[in-house]
């Protein structure tokens, strides 16, 4: 297997960033990609170049069953199986390689959506939870496209809520098959594909997934729907009336089938956040070049402060984002190959592997849809009126990247995830947060050091620890007055989310740390890039004082609330930048590049 031959190394458990430092060498940055890698990223570029951005019009009105077309073109190409071993029809790769192969599909518009639901919760749970018939029968198809697959998990009273879904299935008299009926809803790709997994209860009770082919009678599609954006994916409800379904064709056990819908998810959340990374990158260049070529006042808008000011931090954003999403590549990468060579097949390890970095996956899905909402609705703005007309492609950006923040768990439930993710391995035992932030305690209790990192980007490795000894001291604090009986976690979403926050910020602050010493450290001249970080560490800093700030007050009061706010305001000291000259040496460069060149 190409995918799992690295050399062992020892690396950060998910979540454990927020108690431990890194260093360059615990991540993977888009600097080191290889020749190989690079030609991988040209053949995909040029897919999207030959038969996506031509065809954009007919897949947005969905004409010609086109995106199953697609779907089959990409499968030939390779583009839907570099995930999937040999023996079931894929060619595997390493986990960066399909990291810049999901990014450059990123740049495709709503056809990256049939892809991800087709690749990832469509392929994954049979991979992950299907018996060998299973995988022989359905998996070489998935991966040259000749068939294809959606999830059938929401339904009209289940959403964020899917265990309460009222789907049912029922063994027939004779033991060979059930009978199920229900109700899914918001179904990807449930146009033109060729089998379902669907999400049912055995006896009512049971939540189980089974694969349903869609020429069983008694299933049945709803119409497209007349959605916002990703009109060219398609998306229709699916019901089932008495559909008779082989019990062989049961995924995974009965009653299990919350392994099969959660665990996938994990995965997905860290494909979206990629995605959404390649389709920022094309929407800069769309803002970048508009901005180039619009004049106003005899001079092109870029050469305008506000404009610079935008181009750069649509930039900064997504470098910063870029450097969290490969970092976590490389954790996922590492996980899978101590697993493989620990002895786990080849799908347990990288179910092992999502599982473990299902923090990092969450923070990522929510990180990288409001990242690129920032940078659609700023290349909007930069279109000004024009980009409220579909005549330009930064209207149908803008609706496109809307749906990210809802779909594989809304934000909102991927912040809640994230933190109770993190609590509850703490409480288990798996991570040491007690220690850490008992020890954040003591340092308010105790005079100020006036110690400071020497080197180059000292000033940014103080800021990273004294980042995570906020977000210590507030979630240790939160922990013990909800063990106090003082507060209930479970219904203080609002205190919840602001850690969860502070938990991204540290995360990406870091990430962006190592890529720029990383990337020092293989000869790189840095200093666009460096300045590019310290704007980040900037407003970073500032979020997270106030995200502390907030939340510290929701719940502590007295000598204790104001100790706490004074260790945030010794914590959250930084230097003071020209954010102004920052930004508008990182616009000079995007200018002259005529795209981003980050």
């Amino acid at each position: 297997m190409a995918e799992l031959t690295d050399n062992k190394v020892t690396v950060l458990k998910g979540a454990e960033f927020l108690i431990s430092d890194s260093e360059p060498q615990h991540t993977f940055i888009p600097e080191e990609v290889n020749e190989e890698q690079q030609m991988i990223r040209q053949m995909v570029r040029d897919f999207c170049e030959v038969h996506i951005y031509p065809n954009y019009k007919k897949i947005e009105k969905q004409e010609d069953n086109i995106s199953k077309k697609l779907l089959g073109i990409a499968g030939e190409q390779g583009l839907l199986s570099s995930h999937i071993p040999e023996e079931y029809g894929g060619m595997p790769l390493e986990t960066n390689t399909n990291t810049i192969i999901t990014e450059e599909i990123g740049r495709s518009g709503a056809f990256s959506v049939s892809v991800a639901a087709h690749t990832g919760i469509g392929m994954l749970p049979i991979f992950y939870f299907g018996n060998e018939e299973q995988k022989k029968k359905y998996l070489p198809g998935l991966c040259s496209g000749q068939i294809v697959v959606s999830y059938c998990l929401t339904e009209p009273g289940s959403g964020s809520d899917a265990l309460a879904a009222k789907t049912k299935a029922m063994l027939s008299e004779d033991g060979k098959h059930y009978l199920i009926s229900g109700q899914k809803m918001w179904i990807t790709n449930a146009g033109f594909a060729d089998v379902f997994i669907v999400f049912a209860k055995v006896d009512g009770d049971k939540f189980t997934a089974f694969l349903v082919e869609r020429d069983r009678e008694g299933l049945s599609l709803g119409a497209e729907e007349d959605k916002m954006g990703i009109k060219g994916s398609s998306t229709r409800q699916v019901f089932f009336e008495n559909v008779k379904v082989p019990v062989e064709n049961i995924l995974g056990e009965i009653g299990k089938g919350h392994l099969v819908a959660f665990n996938v998810l994990n995965i997905g959340r860290f494909k979206l956040g990629v995605m959404a990374l390649g389709g920022a990158k094309w929407n800069a260049n769309t803002a970048i070049k508009y901005a180039n070529e619009r004049h106003q006042f005899n001079v092109p808008i870029s050469s305008f402060g506000a404009i610079q000011y935008k181009l750069a931090e649509q930039a900064i954003q997504i470098f910063a984002t870029e450097s969290a999403l490969y970092r976590t590549s490389w954790l996922l990468q590492r996980k899978a190959t101590a697993m493989y060579e620990g002895g786990a097949s080849y799908a347990e390890a990288k179910l092992e592997a999502a599982e473990e970095y299902a923090v990092e996956c969450a923070m990522l899905k929510v990180i990288g849809s409001e990242m690129l909402d920032y940078v659609v609705d700023e290349t909007v703005q930069i279109h000004g009126g024009n980009g409220f007309s579909e005549e330009y492609v930064a209207a149908r950006a803008y609706r496109d990247a809307r749906i990210n923040r809802i779909f594989e768990g809304t934000n909102e439930i991927n912040r809640l995830l994230a933190f109770s993710m993190t609590m509850r391995r703490a409480m288990k035992g798996e991570i040491d947060l007690v220690g850490p932030a008992w020890a954040v305690q003591k340092e308010l209790a105790a005079m100020p050091s006036n110690e400071k990192t020497d080197g180059t980007w000292g000033a940014e490795i103080d800021a990273v620890k004294n980042m995570k000894k906020i977000g210590l001291m507030v979630s240790g604090a939160a922990a013990k007055y909800q063990m106090d009986g003082l507060i209930d976690l479970k219904n203080e979403q609002e205190i919840v989310m602001n850690i969860a926050d502070i938990m991204m910020d540290i995360y990406v602050a870091e990430c962006v740390l190592l890529r720029i010493r990383k990337m020092e450290s293989l000869g790189h001249n840095t200093d666009l890039q460096g300045q590019m970080m310290k704007v980040f560490f900037n407003d970073a800093i500032a979020r997270i004082s106030k995200n502390a700030s907030d939340a510290l007050s929701s719940f502590a009061d007295g000598d204790a609330l104001r100790m706490m706010l004074n260790g945030v305001k010794r914590f959250s000291k930084y230097e003071h930048i020209n954010v102004k000259n920052a930004r508008r040496a990182v616009a000079k460069k995007l200018i002259e590049a005529n795209a981003y060149c980050f």
